[in-house]
């Protein structure tokens, strides 16, 4: 800035001056700056400036730092300077404007307290005769550089261009460019030292190429940017300038990434998940918001967070309150439930012992799912529950890598951010029917979910860190256990849930499943009532299944037609039997046609399957031939070896029992197991072969209210067979009264309702032979 005070350009300086410490600038003579006083000692050189002449020595501090100088921290040469206006601020500092006058020396300091006062000398430039053509090229050179450097800097403004093209002093031309360039603190101080005008011009211009080049530089980085700056980028500096909008406009929304941070922080995360997530989130601050690896980024840390990592509270054990929760929630199923109720007491004298891996075994519809969510609510838990009936992938269970566009967490992960807690119970259903193929075998991942040794660092791919799995109490479901692979089901303990007997569906079916379909349907109780006589008609006649779908569809059906009545204004009530053909149709099962009488080479056989037991009829008859044994009914490999022992046993049979004369010469015997369109297979359909074959040899009929189960060898030994429980379910829902089993199968008798064996006989046989006094009329061969 020019000076408009040329009168004091030779005004006597006083021998002594108040000294006024600068920290951050150089003060050059003709130089006009505002400062801000606030120190007590250069508040007092102020007002002793303001009591004189208005005359203060303006010097630079050698360290901006030092809140309370000394006279070593000042430089010696400064400038003095006019205190042209002074204003008080509110927080009582001073606002002043000073006129840089001459250049001055400290001689020595007079005082340093109550403000620096000190005895100065002026200093006076090199003379110069006359000014030389270097000298005067110089000062062009100057002033042409200025007009190029105003052209890219706010700096010189056209009046400050136009005062120092009238100046004709090299030295005054020096210090004012230099007054102007705010230059730094040490370079400053030193063009106001040298007293040679020429040298300091030269420095000055040396000052200005420097910051000429600086700029210059700068300009062309910014426009090389701005070139390759593509759409994402200028998006971002759009969105910046409207953060500064809103900034202006007090409507600034919190950043997003120190809201993450922030989330992260109190979500507790373990040390080593901590050091992953700070270590991610300082390459997130790196990159550009609208890239998509920083969207990749953020969805990950978010991730991090949202996952349950905080201990656990100690569960409440209640024994008498969990076990009335299941009670009320399921009928029957005791093994299971003294099982849930033994951990529970386990956990109550050792709350550290660690979950165990059950697997509920049993046919569709039994309630294997559901007792998992009475498991959840008996131990006040989460519940979670994970399908994995089809899946081939193993990342399914350990999650995608990051690297894969789309990747996510396994489902293992995702079932315990949903579930929100570490100790959740969660239920991996249809664990029997998990497929494999070139992606992998989702069973080999769950080896490691499913075993107490490792799973308290179980790593899914997608967050790469180690979870701790050990709290999660996991519940698996299967229909069978022979297609789970026998690495990860010897890592779980199987819990069998047979089926039903009908006393038990009707008592559900009253206690659960009817009011649960009228309350569906919006009926009241009294709008649907059905008797026992007509419950017990819709078991029998309308399900034969070991679950109870089949027969909350039914009463689903039966509630719907009801509902459409009521919307018609029709009365309705009690439901009895006869009336159900006309809602439901015709019955869907009727009993077999040997239930009607007794038939010679027709034998009750009793089948396990998935879907729970199975009554079967095995036919047998004798045709003229060539000695051929016929099987037909789609018999598998090992039903088709039982056939023909049974015969060859039978044939053995021959010199001890009655048999018809020339019963096995030119003949062909033919055994048929009807519902020839569903496969047959298994060993223990043998001794209803046998019983048959011999039934049909010695023309007796086989009691029609006995079945069998059992398998058969060449010397006539019956042995043991799965499936007891379910197979006399069966025998009961078909009305039979009596069962011949094997003898060695009589400690599974014990798993049989106490109900069921009151209504039905159980005989134990050995051999054939017994097996054929109890099955065949008249009691013996």
């Amino acid at each position: 800035m020019t000076s408009t005070f040329e009168e004091y350009d030779q005004l006597d300086i006083p021998e002594d001056l108040p000294v006024l410490p600068v920290r951050d600038m150089v003060v050059f003579p003709d130089m006009i700056a505002p400062l801000f006083v606030g120190r007590e000692l250069s508040l007092a050189a102020v007002e002793k400036a303001l009591s004189g002449q208005r005359l203060v020595m303006l010097v630079t501090q050698r360290h901006i730092t030092a809140e309370n100088p000394r006279a070593e921290d000042l430089f010696d040469v400064g400038t003095v300077g006019l205190v042209v206006r002074m204003r008080r601020l509110p927080d009582d500092r001073l606002k002043i404007l000073v006129q840089g006058l001459r250049k001055a020396r400290i001689d020595s300091m007079v005082q340093e307290r109550p403000y620096f006062s000190a005895r100065v000398r002026p200093i006076v430039d090199l003379p110069l005769d006359e000014l030389s053509v270097e000298t005067e090229a110089l000062m062009r050179s100057l002033k042409d550089k200025l007009h190029d450097y105003s052209a890219t800097s706010e700096q010189f403004g056209p009046d400050v261009i136009r005062a120092l093209e009238g100046l004709k002093d090299p030295g005054r031309l020096a210090d004012l460019t230099a007054a102007n360039l705010a230059l730094p603190v040490a370079a400053g101080q030193e063009v106001l030292e040298l007293p040679d005008p020429v040298k300091r011009l030269r420095r000055v211009i040396d000052h200005l190429m420097h910051e000429m080049e600086v700029n210059t530089t700068r300009s062309r980085i910014e426009t090389r940017v701005k070139d390759s700056m593509g759409e994402a980028r200028r998006e971002f500096y759009l969105r910046e300038q409207m953060k500064q909008i809103r900034s202006e406009l007090g409507e600034v929304a919190e950043d997003d990434t120190a809201e993450l941070e922030r989330h992260l922080r109190q979500a507790g995360l373990p040390e080593a998940v901590q050091a992953e997530a700070d270590k991610q989130l300082k390459r997130l601050l790196r990159m550009s918001p609208e890239s998509s690896e920083a969207a990749t980024l953020r969805t990950y840390l978010e991730w991090l967070g949202d996952m349950p990592w905080k201990a656990p509270p100690v569960d409440k054990v209640d024994l008498a309150r969990s076990m009335a929760i299941l009670d009320k929630d399921h009928l029957g199923l005791e093994q299971a439930k003294d099982r849930v109720i033994e951990h529970l007491a386990v956990r109550k004298l050792n709350p550290d012992s660690p979950a165990p891996i059950l697997c509920f075994v049993g046919p569709p519809g039994v309630g294997k799912t559901s007792l998992g969510q009475s498991i959840a609510r008996a131990l006040d838990r989460p519940f979670g529950r994970i399908a994995l009936g089809g899946v081939r992938d193993e990342a399914e269970i350990r999650g995608h890598r990051r690297t894969y566009v789309g990747a996510m967490p396994g489902r293992i992960a995702q079932a315990i951010k949903q579930a929100g807690a570490v100790n959740p119970v969660l239920v991996l259903d249809e664990v029997d029917k998990i497929g494999r193929d070139m992606r992998g075998d989702p069973t080999a991942a769950l080896l490691e979910v499913l075993d107490p040794e490792q799973n308290h660092a179980f790593v899914d791919h997608y967050l790469n860190v180690p979870i701790d799995l050990s709290k999660v109490l996991f519940v698996t479901t299967a229909n069978r256990v022979d297609t789970i692979p026998p690495a990860l089901l010897d890592r779980m303990e199987v819990i069998e849930l047979p089926g039903y007997t009908p006393e038990e569906k009707k008592a559900i079916a009253e206690r659960f499943l009817l009011p649960r379909q009228r309350a569906r349907c919006g009926l009241e109780e009294a709008q649907v009532e059905l008797s026992p006589e007509t419950l017990n008609w819709l078991v029998e006649r309308y399900t034969q299944e070991a679950g109870l779908r089949q027969l909350e569809q039914v009463l689903g059906r039966i509630c719907r037609k009801v509902a459409r009545q009521v919307g018609e204004g029709k009365d309705v009530g009690q439901f009895e039997a006869a009336s159900l053909a006309e809602l439901l149709g015709p019955t869907m099962h009727r009993p077999l046609e040997c239930l009607k009488e007794d038939v010679v080479g027709v034998v009750h056989g009793l089948a396990w399957t998935p879907a729970g037991g199975q009554v079967l009829q095995v036919e047998a008859a004798r045709m003229q031939g060539s000695g051929r044994l016929i099987l037909t009914g789609q018999l598998g490999d090992v039903m088709k070896e039982s056939a023909q022992t049974a015969l060859s046993h039978v044939r053995s049979l021959e010199d001890r029992l009655d048999f018809l004369p020339a019963f096995f010469e030119s003949a062909d015997l033919h055994i048929h197991v009807p519902a020839g369109a569903i496969p047959k297979d298994g060993p223990s359909a043998g001794l209803a072969m046998g019983v048959a074959l011999v039934s049909l040899a010695l023309e007796r009929p086989v009691r029609r209210r006995v079945a069998m189960t059992g398998e058969i060898t060449l010397r006539g030994r019956i042995l043991p067979v799965g499936g007891v429980r379910e197979k006399i379910l069966a025998a009961n829902r078909a009305g039979l009264t009596e069962v011949v089993l094997p003898e060695q199968n009589a400690e599974d008798l014990s798993l049989l309702p106490a109900a069921i064996r009151e209504g039905i006989q159980i005989h134990l046989v050995a051999t054939l032979e017994q097996a054929l006094e109890l099955a065949l009329e008249k009691g013996s061969a």
